[in-house]
């Protein structure tokens, strides 16, 4: 059973809770999380707070994100006595971080609010260079798949995974988790010249869960699998019937919902 964590949180009423929306390239960090003696997102973030606060914060993120994976609407949030204007935290924080960071937006908001536990619904997106020759432009932020992608044919066999099911077919190490049951809001393919994208959005992911989303679409996409056969690896419950992880460097955390849950979208054949 999940607890939560602000039940057993004694924050002191003068602190301030402030919710950042960052974005970062994850290629040169060894994912989020904080890690001893390792370049970390979250290491980036903590010491550019603290040399502008002077205090060590507690950063707490909407989920991890693996090493080469990037993000685009990251949303942290942390206590703070610090006493500067949002804006100043923008502004300042932009001049302390590296450029492979920055700091969107800045908002205080109740100290109830937690980053993880309050999210309903988080979005990714996955990027294809589809081109014949791999782009060198695209080599840090996108997989290179030569072989022309039928996004038509993606599109039809993603819809088996739309809705509520356990996914542990695209689950590394299962079981990692309490339950490999997720819902699946939307899954969509789409082309923008030259590249894919693959996007989905979920009330929760497991382990390694978009890119095995992404690698087995893409079989089909190619013409290596029928369309039936996402359905039918979803319904094995055994990651070996799945297709493969697709690389890191394509994987981008696209935005946080904190509203209501989203209704599932359908496909049409």
């Amino acid at each position: 059973m999940k607890t939560d964590a602000r039940l057993s949180r004694p924050d002191p009423p003068d602190m301030r809770n402030i919710k950042l929306t960052i974005a970062y390239d994850g290629t040169d960090f060894h994912g989020w999380q904080r890690q001893p003696g390792l370049r970390t997102a979250q290491s980036a973030l903590d010491e550019a707070i603290e040399r502008l606060t002077g205090t060590a914060p507690n950063t707490v993120a909407s989920g991890r994100t693996d090493a080469g994976v990037h993000a685009l609407g990251q949303v942290v949030h942390f206590l703070t006595a610090s006493r500067h204007g949002t804006d100043v935290f923008v502004k300042a924080l932009n001049a302390l971080l590296p450029r492979d960071v920055r700091v969107y937006e800045a908002v205080e908001v109740p100290q109830v609010f937690h980053a993880t536990l309050d999210a309903r619904s988080k979005r990714y997106r996955y990027r294809i260079d589809n081109r014949k020759f791999a782009c060198p432009f695209e080599l840090r932020h996108a997989w290179h798949v030569s072989r022309p992608l039928d996004v038509d044919a993606m599109n039809r066999a993603g819809a088996a995974l739309l809705g509520r099911h356990d996914f542990r077919s695209f689950e590394t190490d299962w079981p990692n988790r309490l339950s490999s049951v997720r819902t699946i809001f939307d899954l969509e393919a789409s082309r923008h010249g030259d590249v894919v994208h693959v996007e989905v959005e979920a009330d929760g992911f497991l382990y390694n869960m978009v890119r095995a989303i992404a690698g087995t679409m893409a079989l089909v996409g190619t013409g290596r699998r029928p369309e039936a056969w996402v359905g039918e690896a979803l319904r094995a419950e055994d990651r070996k019937a799945a297709g493969p992880n697709a690389p890191s460097q394509g994987l981008f955390l696209l935005r946080v919902n904190y509203d209501r849950a989203p209704e599932v979208k359908t496909r049409g054949a």
